[in-house]
Protein backbone atom coordinates (compact mmCIF):
# COMPACT_ATOMS: atom_id res chain seq x y z
CA UNK A 1 0.00 0.00 0.00
CA UNK A 2 3.38 1.85 0.61
CA UNK A 3 4.04 2.04 -2.93
CA UNK A 4 0.78 2.77 -4.31
CA UNK A 5 0.62 5.91 -2.46
CA UNK A 6 4.42 7.01 -3.54
CA UNK A 7 3.04 6.07 -6.77
CA UNK A 8 -0.15 8.08 -6.68
CA UNK A 9 0.81 11.16 -5.03
CA UNK A 10 4.27 11.44 -6.62
CA UNK A 11 4.15 15.05 -8.28
CA UNK A 12 0.91 15.98 -6.69
CA UNK A 13 -0.78 19.05 -4.71
CA UNK A 14 -2.27 18.17 -1.56
CA UNK A 15 -3.95 20.88 0.05
CA UNK A 16 -4.16 19.67 4.24
CA UNK A 17 -6.67 21.22 6.05
CA UNK A 18 -6.10 19.73 9.58
CA UNK A 19 -6.44 21.73 12.88
CA UNK A 20 -4.36 19.18 15.12
CA UNK A 21 -1.03 20.11 14.62
CA UNK A 22 0.49 16.73 15.12
CA UNK A 23 -1.47 15.02 12.58
CA UNK A 24 -1.32 17.41 10.16
CA UNK A 25 2.75 17.64 10.01
CA UNK A 26 3.04 13.93 10.27
CA UNK A 27 0.33 13.88 7.02
CA UNK A 28 2.85 16.78 5.12
CA UNK A 29 5.80 14.57 6.06
CA UNK A 30 4.33 11.39 4.18
CA UNK A 31 3.11 13.46 1.45
CA UNK A 32 6.40 14.64 1.05
CA UNK A 33 8.27 11.48 1.02
CA UNK A 34 5.85 10.38 -1.33
CA UNK A 35 7.19 12.67 -3.59
CA UNK A 36 3.88 15.60 -3.40
CA UNK A 37 3.93 19.04 -2.55
CA UNK A 38 1.98 20.20 -0.04
CA UNK A 39 -0.11 22.98 0.21
CA UNK A 40 -0.57 24.21 3.98
CA UNK A 41 -1.31 22.24 6.21
CA UNK A 42 -4.49 24.94 7.42
CA UNK A 43 -6.14 25.33 10.58
CA UNK A 44 -9.23 26.72 9.93
CA UNK A 45 -12.02 27.79 6.54
CA UNK A 46 -11.40 31.24 5.85
CA UNK A 47 -7.28 29.92 5.17
CA UNK A 48 -8.65 27.02 3.14
CA UNK A 49 -10.39 28.84 0.77
CA UNK A 50 -8.34 30.98 0.38
CA UNK A 51 -5.86 28.53 -0.44
CA UNK A 52 -8.23 26.99 -3.36
CA UNK A 53 -8.23 30.10 -4.49
CA UNK A 54 -4.48 30.57 -5.05
CA UNK A 55 -3.08 27.83 -5.26
CA UNK A 56 -3.31 25.27 -7.96
CA UNK A 57 -4.25 21.67 -6.48
CA UNK A 58 -4.64 18.27 -7.37
CA UNK A 59 -6.42 17.07 -4.48
CA UNK A 60 -6.66 18.13 -0.76
CA UNK A 61 -7.42 16.05 2.52
CA UNK A 62 -9.88 17.74 4.65
CA UNK A 63 -10.33 17.09 8.52
CA UNK A 64 -14.29 17.79 9.08
CA UNK A 65 -13.89 19.44 12.41
CA UNK A 66 -11.91 22.74 12.37
CA UNK A 67 -11.78 24.94 15.27
CA UNK A 68 -15.54 24.88 15.58
CA UNK A 69 -16.01 25.12 12.43
CA UNK A 70 -17.21 22.51 9.51
CA UNK A 71 -15.22 21.83 6.33
CA UNK A 72 -17.91 21.53 4.43
CA UNK A 73 -17.46 25.33 2.69
CA UNK A 74 -14.25 24.11 1.21
CA UNK A 75 -15.19 20.87 -0.51
CA UNK A 76 -18.28 22.61 -1.87
CA UNK A 77 -15.61 24.87 -3.21
CA UNK A 78 -13.24 21.67 -4.21
CA UNK A 79 -16.28 20.01 -5.63
CA UNK A 80 -17.33 23.01 -7.76
CA UNK A 81 -13.51 23.55 -8.86
CA UNK A 82 -13.55 19.43 -9.58
CA UNK A 83 -10.61 18.87 -7.23
CA UNK A 84 -10.88 15.52 -6.12
CA UNK A 85 -10.57 15.27 -1.79
CA UNK A 86 -11.59 12.98 1.50
CA UNK A 87 -12.65 13.47 4.47
CA UNK A 88 -10.23 12.51 7.41
CA UNK A 89 -12.18 12.45 10.51
CA UNK A 90 -12.42 10.15 14.10
CA UNK A 91 -16.49 11.56 13.67
CA UNK A 92 -19.03 9.29 12.77
CA UNK A 93 -20.00 9.36 9.11
CA UNK A 94 -23.26 10.49 9.86
CA UNK A 95 -22.17 13.72 10.33
CA UNK A 96 -21.19 14.24 6.57
CA UNK A 97 -24.01 16.17 4.26
CA UNK A 98 -25.93 14.04 2.02
CA UNK A 99 -24.43 15.93 -0.87
CA UNK A 100 -21.18 14.67 -0.06
CA UNK A 101 -22.46 10.99 -0.55
CA UNK A 102 -20.17 9.27 -2.50
CA UNK A 103 -17.48 11.09 -1.48
CA UNK A 104 -14.17 9.22 0.28
CA UNK A 105 -13.89 8.79 4.24
CA UNK A 106 -11.01 7.99 6.08
CA UNK A 107 -11.34 7.42 9.59
CA UNK A 108 -7.96 9.29 11.20
CA UNK A 109 -5.23 8.41 11.42
CA UNK A 110 -5.79 6.99 7.92
CA UNK A 111 -2.77 5.54 5.82
CA UNK A 112 -1.32 6.89 3.33
CA UNK A 113 -1.95 4.59 1.09
CA UNK A 114 -5.82 4.42 1.83
CA UNK A 115 -5.92 8.32 0.77
CA UNK A 116 -4.27 7.78 -2.31
CA UNK A 117 -6.81 5.37 -3.28
CA UNK A 118 -9.47 6.60 -2.09
CA UNK A 119 -8.20 10.40 -4.03
CA UNK A 120 -7.04 8.86 -7.29
CA UNK A 121 -7.60 5.07 -7.43
CA UNK A 122 -10.91 3.12 -8.91
CA UNK A 123 -12.44 2.72 -5.83
CA UNK A 124 -12.61 6.34 -4.27
CA UNK A 125 -16.41 6.88 -2.96
CA UNK A 126 -16.08 4.04 -0.32
CA UNK A 127 -15.49 4.39 3.15
CA UNK A 128 -12.15 2.95 4.35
Amino acid sequence: MENLAIELFAGKRVLIVEDEYFLADETRRKLEKAGATVIGPVAGVAAALDLVENEELDAAILDVHLEGDLVFPVADELERRNIPFVFATAFDPSVIPGRFTGFALCEKPAELGKIAEALFGQRAGEYH
